[in-house]
């Protein structure tokens, strides 16, 4: 552990658009911000080719491309955006009382806010094809990426709310939609397993599960197999959605902030509040429903803000 303890006013945990909105507006304050990226820096997006929903860019954009953007803005207003990973954290329980931090397990930070961006990371299915072709028409977000195969063959893998959610998304603009369900039986709400069979051009397939991804440079086909007679079946398709769910990346935090009962940070009414004072929880650290960059940018947004605003409350109790 370094000897030199530095304190600074707004710690920001995480690069996502979440972290570097919450980045700006932090900056703007004047609340020096320092952003530690992660092992991801930039985040989800970083692995997405084409963002097409978020305003402002009416011919789309990279996703890697607006991340850079994105951090370079931050910049602009004195961010300092450093590469690494808070591995700890102790929080302190009381208003005005200073949080500390590790990073890379080597340096300790003490901050007046603290602002977590750290996301949530989707679950693969861990196939060599799959990972190969992430960016290539394998994707984990039928909502973001969905537009790019209207019209065409695609399969999404999972039972849940959101994958039967996400392939009655995509049957409303792909030609059809090729389920896939481990078991004998979906998982789904009722309503939800209702809107699947519902959908003449969703083809749904039980015990089945994905043996290998087709294709080279992008993805061309889907080998499946029943895992009750062995049977292995090739389709043609030009995109495959993975929806087993999302693993909110919140371990170092257990034990100190109130979760749900999958790891999701409780934030306070609309705000982005805490069970710590002057801790924030922006983006899809804390938000399982939506997933949005749009989203988690506004979120971040409202973290910079609850944090100048609890500063600034603090300083007033100081003063009086």
């Amino acid at each position: 552990m370094s000897e030199q303890i530095e304190r600074i006013k707004c710690l920001i945990i995480g690069s996502g658009p979440a972290g570097y909105t919450a980045a700006i507006y932090a900056a703007r304050a004047d609340l020096k911000p320092v952003v530690y990226t992660g092992l991801e820096p930039g985040g989800q997006l970083t692995t997405t080719t084409e963002v097409d929903n978020f305003p402002g860019y009416p011919e789309g954009i990279d996703g890697p491309t607006m991340m850079v953007q994105l951090q370079q803005q931050a910049e602009r207003f004195g961010t300092e955006v450093r590469i690494g990973m808070v591995t700890s954290v102790e929080l302190s329980d009381e208003e005005g009382g200073i949080h500390k931090a590790v990073v890379d397990n080597t340096k300790e930070i003490e901050a007046e806010t603290v602002i977590i961006s750290t996301g949530a990371t989707a679950k693969y299915l861990g196939l060599p094809s799959e990972q190969r072709l992430r960016g290539g028409g394998v994707s984990a977000c039928a909502v973001c990426d969905g537009f790019f195969y209207k019209g065409q063959d695609v399969a999404i893998v999972g039972g849940g709310d959101t994958a039967a959610e996400e392939a009655t998304y995509l049957s409303k603009i792909c030609n059809k939609v090729t389920m896939l369900v481990r078991r004998d039986e979906m998982r789904a709400s009722k309503a939800m397993q209702h809107r699947v069979n519902a959908a003449k051009n969703i083809d749904l397939r039980y015990n089945t599960e994905v043996e290998e991804v087709v294709g080279d440079m992008v993805v061309e086909g889907l080998k499946m197999k029943n895992n009750v007679t062995g049977e292995i079946e090739e389709i043609p398709i030009t995109g495959l959605f993975i929806a087993i769910g999302h693993k909110p990346n919140t371990e170092i935090f257990k034990g100190q902030l109130d979760m749900d009962d999958t790891g999701y940070i409780i934030t306070e009414g609309k705000t982005t509040e805490t069970n710590k004072p002057g801790v924030f929880a922006s983006g899809d650290v804390q938000d399982k429903d939506y997933r949005q960059a749009v989203t988690a940018a506004g979120t971040g947004c409202m973290a910079a803000l609850d944090a100048e605003r609890y500063l600034q409350g603090i300083e007033a109790k100081v003063t009086t």
